[in-house]
């Protein structure tokens, strides 16, 4: 018999009572319903045990890390997972940095970069060996004191030129990075209109932010600064009738060059009653710098500033000296800006133009950097380039980063448990990712996959189908086998959509422009080709193409940005483009993509889509409660009144552990119920608040349907296929998918004008064909009620049964950013050089 992990009864959350047996050294597929158990099967059980048990072997199991509630675990081996969580939010990262490629390239250009000498401009080559140089040494002396360590010369003019390492190519160090704006290719302003109302004076509130017991200790500060300069400062007189120099001393305060140029013969007071004042413009752009790895900070600024690209560098983040560098002509900054794709081409050409010399020096760093761009590649994310910050990539992208670094550790004998490794991929590339699978394999190791798309299920060695239904509906093994086993199973739904017993029907008829339309024209950010496109209003349109062909460029860069821009003032620049014509047809955007909708575990999805208050509203409303004058309050925890004073309503303590993070582990006093006992015996219809927090949202939904406004909100959360999530469950641990969808929930429950438009960032990730199904009927209400729904989508389910498509390409990178095909499916599947064409063919 082959080896095998076996799990005799699992019952931790919906799971119930599960028996079974996972094949080793196989690519095992757990899918199913959306919410029938998968994550908790592979990731909670699974994963965990297999960590406790390698950190039980070196003896490092602390307090926290308790076994799953399962009978027995046999056969488990070491696990490393790789789920959808954005972990990396810096803007200091980039692909590059964190696949180690950049610094690669790095000490390429270190090592065999040519640049123009500081004197004469002619060329200076690398040093190549220990050989005596001519110095001339009265440059030496002017320009280093005598001392020549760290120079070499200029083999045409003798001039000392210094030497560089690694470091003057890093942005993220000081002897690399553009001084203006620190290496982060970008700058802030502050958007004066934001912070300072003109109308009114100081006195009169015109500083936001500034509340009442701070605005006089402003006003004095800087009427003190007006005598110090003999300009006066008048704070009861309206912004906008201060002088020039006032309104500088506001806006950037004593220090600043705008202001000091005024005055350029007197030195800054020295102390705040002198008139030492900061400036709100300065002040508002050191909070942002001093939080610049704070996210959650830096959102509450982020109305008063606006984004621009650095004006010395032009993003490019390096100072000029470095800039100036070459290997073959071509600096570090224009490779970094190469696709993947187009730099392993250019590695691959880079030998043919060195010289002997650099080769010799060049050879081992050439194949670190072959080998690092290979395995990237290879896990379909060759369209990105290496300077693409890390915080701007999708989860899917993200996740395939992770995993294309496991192929390099040469690991044998590990579980590794993927989530959904499919989320962002064209068709046309998902046998791409089959293979890199099958390589990981192939090492000794178990591939254990949450998912749901069909083509990688049939290429998988093993399936585990988890269900029937979602939640308490789900839980059990409907059926485990081979691909063809489960395919004919008569119980299994994803054996009926394998088989192809089920389907997404086409609609029976598609609707037609009807002549309005949002035209982008111009549009040429990133990789898009100076395209003009037409989105057709009252449809549903999919934006579609391969991976990196343009599309969230065009949607979410250009059409996104410039929507909000136009309706809500936002200081984020739209993508490159030159206008956009036929906004007088919408009066509202609603943009929902995936970005993680809190960071703190106090935010839950019923908090998060407004459900919360009505349900507490209605517990305050009980007999119970009224007699023990509880409000709506204290069925809150975030707030002091009803909940555990211990945790302060987080259920959870943090133990802090010796070399490794902290664990979470239920709190003493109320054992992670979150409130005070008084709270906890006031019952409606024989829950308590904390166990209806612990419903899944379709449980809940019949809990409170005597509450119009729960109901009305929980109702569109089951639409949207979240009817198996937890009332409770925090924001933190939801996918990216269940994010969107989340959100999505929260915009239905608000009243539609007919004319909104809609932009939606691949809703279907997370859904099995079953949910799809059902979203995409929530859409196509959406439209029916004379809205715009705008889809950037690589699920054919959704594709096939738009009204309109939009393709960009043909491929990713610089091959993408073209308008390949538009039309009805039909059309488009006709469509010659089409890659979503060839894979929709047989199915429209």
């Amino acid at each position: 018999m082959p080896p095998e992990i076996t799990i005799r009864n699992a019952h931790l959350h919906n799971l119930k009572n599960v028996d079974v047996r996972i094949p080793k050294g196989q690519i095992v597929v757990l899918t199913g319903l959306s919410g029938s158990g998968k994550s908790t099967l592979g990731f909670d059980i699974l994963h965990r045990e297999g960590q406790r048990q390698y950190l039980e072997s070196l003896g490092l199991v602390e307090y926290g890390m308790s076994k799953p509630p399962v009978d027995a675990i046999t056969g488990l081996s070491p696990s490393i997972s790789i789920d959808q969580r954005l972990t990396n939010h810096s803007p200091r990262s980039t692909v590059g940095t964190s696949t180690e490629i950049f610094t690669y390239l790095r000490v390429l250009y270190a090592r065999v970069g040519h640049r123009p000498c500081p004197a004469c401009g002619k060329d200076v080559p690398p040093p190549y060996d220990d050989s005596p140089i001519e110095w001339d040494t009265d440059r030496i002396n002017g320009a280093a004191s005598g001392e020549s360590g760290g120079l070499q010369a200029c083999p045409h003019c003798g001039a000392p030129v210094p030497d560089m390492d690694m470091a003057h190519f890093s942005f993220n160090k000081p002897e690399g990075a553009c001084p203006t704006c620190t290496g982060l290719g970008t700058i802030q302003q502050a958007r004066l209109d934001r912070l300072v109302d003109a109308e009114r004076s100081i006195l009169d509130g015109a500083v936001n932010g500034w509340e009442a017991q701070l605005l006089r200790h402003h006003a004095n500060t800087l009427q003190q600064a007006g005598r110090y300069y003999g300009m006066g400062f008048d704070p009861t007189l309206p912004v906008k009738d201060l002088t020039d120099a006032q309104r500088d001393l506001l806006f950037f305060g004593v220090e600043s060059p705008q202001f000091r140029r005024r005055f350029p013969d007197i030195e800054p007071p020295t102390t705040v009653s002198r008139g030492r004042f900061e400036g709100v413009a300065t002040n508002l752009l050191r909070r942002y710098a001093e939080h610049i790895n704070d996210p959650d900070y830096r959102q509450k600024l982020d109305e008063y500033l606006a984004t621009e690209k650095c004006p010395d560098c032009d993003g490019a983040r390096l100072r000029p000296e470095s800039r100036a560098v070459t290997v073959a002509g071509e600096n570090i900054v224009a490779v970094a800006r190469l696709p993947l794709f187009d730099l392993a081409a250019w590695l691959k050409e880079l030998p043919a133009r060195l010289t002997a010399d650099e080769r010799a020096i060049a050879h081992n760093i050439l194949d670190e950097l072959h080998e690092r761009v290979r395995r990237v590649t290879e896990v379909g994310v060759g369209y990105l380039t290496i300077d693409r910050d890390s915080p701007s990539l999708s989860a899917g992208e993200a996740q395939r980063l992770r995993m294309a670094s496991l192929l390099g550790s040469g690991l044998t004998g590990v579980l590794y448990v993927l989530d959904e490794p499919t989320i962002g991929l064209h068709p046309r590339d998902t046998g791409r990712l089959i293979e890199f699978m099958r390589r990981l394999r192939d090492l000794g190791n178990t591939i254990l996959v949450v998912e749901h798309d069909l083509d990688l299920i049939r290429a998988s060695d093993y399936v585990v189908d988890i269900g029937p239904g979602a939640g308490r509906h789900g839980g059990q093994i409907v059926a485990a086998g081979t691909p063809a086993q489960v395919a004919a199973a008569p119980n299994s739904l994803t054996g009926a959509y394998l088989s192809g017993r089920e389907r997404t029907p086409l609609p029976p008829r598609r609707r037609a422009p009807n002549g309005k339309a949002l035209t982008v024209r111009g549009a040429r950010e990133n990789n898009l080709q100076n395209l003009d496109v037409r989105f057709p209003l009252g449809l549903l349109v999919a934006v579609v193409g391969v991976s990196g062909s343009g599309k969230s460029s065009l949607v979410f860069d250009i059409l996104d940005r410039a929507a909000r821009q136009r309706f809500f003032g936002s200081g984020e620049l739209p993508g490159a483009h030159d206008s956009i014509d036929g906004w007088e047809h919408i009066d509202k955007v609603i943009t929902i993509d995936q970005t993680h909708i809190g960071r703190m575990p106090r935010s839950n999805a019923a908090t998060y889509s407004d459900t919360f208050t009505p349900i507490r509203e209605a517990f305050a409303a009980t007999p119970d409660a009224r007699q023990r004058k509880l409000t709506a309050r204290h069925f809150s925890f975030n707030v002091p009144g009803g909940r555990c004073e211990r945790c302060e309503g987080a259920g959870t303590l943090a133990v802090k552990m010796q070399l490794l993070p902290d664990v979470e582990a239920p709190c003493p006093a109320c054992r992670g119920r979150r409130f005070t006992r008084e709270t906890l015996s006031v019952k409606y219809r024989d829950h308590d608040i904390a166990q209806a927090l612990d419903l899944t949202i379709e449980d809940a939904l019949r809990l409170f349907g005597d509450v119009p406004a729960a109901v009305s909100r929980l109702q569109v959360m089951v639409d949207v296929g979240l009817g198996y999530l937890q009332l409770g469950q925090p924001t933190t641990t939801l996918s990216g998918g269940e994010a969107q969808r989340v959100k999505l929930a929260k915009e239905l429950g608000r009243r539609s004008t007919g004319r909104t438009l809609y932009l939606l960032d691949e809703p279907t990730t997370g859904l099995h064909p079953a949910d799809t199904a059902r979203l995409i009927g929530v859409m196509q209400r959406l439209v029916d009620a004379g809205n715009t729904v705008i889809v950037v989508e690589h699920n054919l389910d959704v594709i096939k049964v738009a009204d309109w498509l939009i393709e960009l390409g043909p491929d990713g990178g610089a091959a993408g950013g073209r308008l390949v095909a538009e039309g009805t499916p039909e059309q488009v599947a006709v469509a010659s050089g089409s890659p979503t064409g060839a894979c929709l063919k047989a199915l429209v």
